[in-house]
Formats: structure tokens, C-alpha cells, sequence
């Protein structure tokens, strides 16, 4: 990412708004506000460590609806003009809807979005694109119902998920895309079948490389489906012609279907790693400031809230936290051995 892309990226944002060392701006705020999830998925929340014993963080320990919609006014205010909620699952949070009505009020946010299984999406389309949801990303891997089985944790929802993209569909939460990672030997067989599934639906498919995520998903490199790969099969199958991106900082490159059938897109974070452009900040769901999905450690807001913290001085925090970032983790990934390689905040705990 050059210097000139990042400063047409600064210029999105508000004036005088914070730039990072790398002069990356701050546009993007996910905010995560459930760290439960009813899949476990091998990759994200392993039934092996997340299963019934496991202690999730008590309501009281979450941000509430009135702090979560606090700090995205500050965000806001400090450039962020697309905000997008995660989870865990967010919809298993009591009340999703009435949060999605107060952070659409808020000046300057441009683009509301959320991150979802689609479980539950069919009965809450409706009641969140009323409340000013722009659009919506279902997170769904395979569409062979024993795949899906088995990548879901054994979730045996399949048709539940495809009934909460119909929905989102007739709701208008448009473009409505769904984020297949794709692993080697589990799920890469599929992605043709995938692909052709929502051929001419209007639904863009998007293919993620399979990524080292927190510290518990047994990541290893050949496990690993390069983008190019995909996009070679998948266009043997038919043609397909490069888009342009529809943002500065896009993380996806965009393809069309030559014969007018849709879109698909490609995130290729390990072997085209585009730290150099990102633009992105994560609060997770007890109020922790994180600059990097692949973040050590965060600066804990939740706290300064309660300890009756005034927007000045939270406002301050953020732009230096901001102004002191240097991330590149997914450039740096083959710099230093596995067993070298720093404890990670976990995916489900600040969102994907």
C-alpha cells in the first residue's frame, strides 16, 4: 500500500483524524458484542476447549448497549465511518436490533454492518434491516450438509443458514455476502459446489485463506489453499474478469462472472498480505481496544467507562493508542518459528 493510497484513505475519514506509524488511517471499527457462539467451529472455538465447562464472560462483564453506542460516537468522531458487529454470534446478544437503531443515529457512520452464522438470521432480518442495518456477511463454509456438519462443530443447521440468507435477501440487507474459509483437505473440494449454489442469486461468495488465528485452531501453513488456487478452478469453470475495488483499503479482490451471474472475491491475508492498507480497530464484547485481528494485547476501555471516564479523555486514548500502532502481523507470519510466534487474542473474543 502506498503513501498516496494511505493518503486518500486518511482523507476519508475525519479532518485532522489519526494516522497510525504506517499512516493508516482509522475507518473501520468491529465491534464485538457476544463472545458466546452456538457452533465450534475446529478453527475459531474448538468443542475441546469450549465446551460446556467453559466459562464465558458473565452479562455484567459485557459493555452495555449504552456504552458500545458511547465509544462508536467517539470512534466516529475520531474518523470511523464503517462499523460492523460480531460476535461470538451476534445475534444470540438479547436485543441486537434496538443497539443497531442507536449506532445507524450516529453522525458520520456511513455503512452498519454484521458478521453472523445465520442460525438465527431468518427470524431478525426483517426487525434489523428496519433499525438501519446496511447489509449483512454470513459466515458459512460448506453447503454439503456433512461438511457443513463437521466445520460448524457439529451444528446440524444447514438449511436454518440458508433460510437466514433468504431472509436477508427479501429483507434487503444487500449485498448480502457469505465468508467460506477454505482449508485444505476439509472443505476445498466444495468450493466449486459452493460457488455454483449462489451463481446468479445476487449473494457474493467470498474465499478466505485459512488463517493462524488465536493460539487453538492447530494452524499450519500447508493447510493453507492459496487464492490463486481457487480462482484458477474456478475459473475453468467459468470465466471470470477482474473488478475494481469499490473502496480504498478493499481487503478482497473482486471478480465477476463474464456471464453476468454474480460476484465472487478472494482474502488472501497469507500469501497477500495487505497490512499496508488496513484500516481497521476491534472492541470486544467487555470493552478491550484492539488494533490487529491478530493483536497480543489491548487497552482496556470498559474500565475507564466505569471509572467515570469524560468523552475528552477517551477520545484522547484513542487517538494515541491509534497513533502508536505498527501492525503487519500477516507480513511478518514466516519471519520467526511456530514456537516463537506470540500468544494471540482469540477470534470468537473480538470477531473475524
Amino acid at each position: 500500500m502506498t503513501d498516496r493510497t494511505n493518503a486518500r484513505l486518511v482523507a476519508i475519514g475525519a479532518p485532522g483524524a489519526a494516522a497510525d506509524l504506517r499512516g493508516r488511517p482509522l475507518l473501520d471499527l468491529r465491534i464485538s458484542v457476544m463472545d458466546r457462539c452456538n457452533f465450534r467451529c475446529p478453527y475459531c472455538m474448538p468443542r475441546e476447549t469450549y465446551g460446556e465447562g467453559y466459562r464465558f464472560l458473565p452479562a455484567a462483564e459485557r459493555l452495555s448497549f449504552e456504552e458500545i453506542a458511547r465509544l462508536a460516537r467517539l470512534f466516529a468522531a475520531e474518523g470511523v465511518r464503517k462499523i460492523r458487529l460480531t460476535g461470538g454470534e451476534p445475534l444470540l446478544r438479547t436485543g441486537i436490533a434496538d443497539l443497531v437503531g442507536e449506532l445507524s443515529a450516529i453522525d458520520g457512520i456511513s455503512d452498519l454492518a454484521l458478521t453472523t452464522n445465520g442460525v438465527l438470521l431468518a427470524q431478525h432480518a426483517a426487525e434489523l434491516r428496519a433499525q438501519g442495518l446496511s447489509r449483512v456477511t454470513v459466515s458459512l463454509d460448506s453447503v454439503d450438509p456433512a461438511i457443513f456438519r463437521r466445520m460448524s462443530g457439529g451444528f446440524d443447521g444447514l438449511e436454518r443458514v440458508l433460510d437466514g440468507i433468504r431472509a436477508a435477501l427479501e429483507a434487503g440487507l444487500a449485498p448480502v455476502k457469505v465468508n467460506a474459509v477454505v482449508q485444505r483437505g476439509v472443505n476445498d473440494g466444495g468450493v466449486l459446489e459452493l460457488a455454483r449454489h449462489f451463481r446468479g442469486t445476487g449473494v457474493i461468495v467470498r474465499f478466505i485463506e485459512y488463517m493462524d488465528v488465536g493460539n487453538r485452531n492447530h494452524w499450519r501453513r500447508e493447510l493453507v489453499v492459496p487464492s490463486q488456487e481457487l480462482r484458477d478452478a474456478i475459473a475453468a469453470a467459468w470465466a471470470l474478469r477482474p473488478l475494481a475495488p469499490t473502496q480504498p483499503g478493499e481487503v478482497a479482490e473482486r471478480y465477476a462472472y463474464a456471464d453476468g451471474a454474480g460476484e465472487i472475491g478472494f482474502i488472501s491475508s497469507v500469501t497477500q498480505p495487505f497490512c499496508g492498507g488496513c484500516t481497521r480497530a476491534r472492541l470486544s464484547s467487555d470493552g478491550v481496544f484492539y488494533t490487529c485481528l491478530f493483536a497480543v494485547a489491548g487497552t482496556d476501555f470498559r474500565a475507564r467507562l466505569r471509572a467515570g471516564a469524560g468523552d475528552a479523555q477517551l477520545r484522547e486514548l484513542i487517538q494515541a493508542v491509534w497513533r502508536r500502532r505498527e501492525d503487519r502481523y500477516s507480513e511478518l507470519r514466516g519471519a520467526a518459528p511456530e514456537a516463537a510466534r506470540p500468544h494471540k487474542v482469540e477470534m470468537y473474543y473480538i470477531g473475524g
